[in-house]
């Protein structure tokens, strides 16, 4: 089985995850697997709970690139892998993982997912989505005060500290690497309807060429 290797990056509340969701149905079932790389946050067992609480999410030290490139490759050579667990509760790894099979298409999503040469080089496509900063901001103030129990001044005070600075150090820069950039997030229909166009165009040719 040929393996497409998709790669979709861009800023925290930038609307990846509706992009990913939008490919994944206008491709057959079971025919694509999605990595997130949020599953791939150091293991912390060993640190305190306040040193876990202190880590700086959005820097890419924060990342087990290691084991991300080891089980992308893993299923590009048509092996199944245990993904691992994260809970942002806990800011540490869960003993539980989601076991993931090979498909044809794999897609790798996260903030930084075209930051690391080793995997942007596995990439047959990479794709960064765009969105305003104002937008951003309000969309991570609207999940962080849902899911993670954070309030409106802790996700502001964390935005203005935390999250701008490395986006605009660390992600941000990695837009140069990107085939194709989706402005709007994931309301640009037109745009990610192309990309699922491109995406069936290219898995057709492999299936046809195996």
């Amino acid at each position: 089985m040929k393996v497409t290797i998709i790669g979709i990056a861009g800023g925290t509340g930038s609307g990846k995850t509706t992009v990913v969701k939008k490919i994944v149905a206008a491709l057959p079932p079971h025919y694509v697997a999605v990595v997130p790389l949020d599953s791939y946050y150091n293991d912390t067992s060993d640190m305190t709970e306040e040193e876990r609480h202190n880590i700086n999410f959005d820097h890419p030290d924060a990342f087990d690139w290691k084991l991300l490139i080891k089980q992308v490759d893993e299923l590009r050579r048509g092996h199944s892998i245990e993904q691992p667990t994260y809970s942002y509760l806990k800011c540490n790894r869960l003993p539980d993982t989601i076991h993931v099979d090979p498909r044809p298409v794999i897609i790798v999503e996260g903030i930084m997912t075209l930051l690391n040469k080793k995997l942007r080089d596995m990439m047959d496509l990479k794709i960064f989505v765009d969105c305003d900063s104002d937008e951003r901001l309000i969309r991570n103030i609207q999940r962080d005060i849902i899911d993670r129990g954070r309030t409106v001044s802790m996700v502001v005070d964390r935005y203005l500290k935390v999250l701008k600075p490395m986006h605009e150090q660390f992600i941000e820069p990695t837009k140069r690497y990107a085939d194709i950039i989706i402005p709007q997030g994931g309301d640009n229909e037109k745009g990610i309807g192309i990309i699922c166009k491109y995406i069936e165009g290219i898995t057709r040719h492999a299936m046809a060429e195996e």
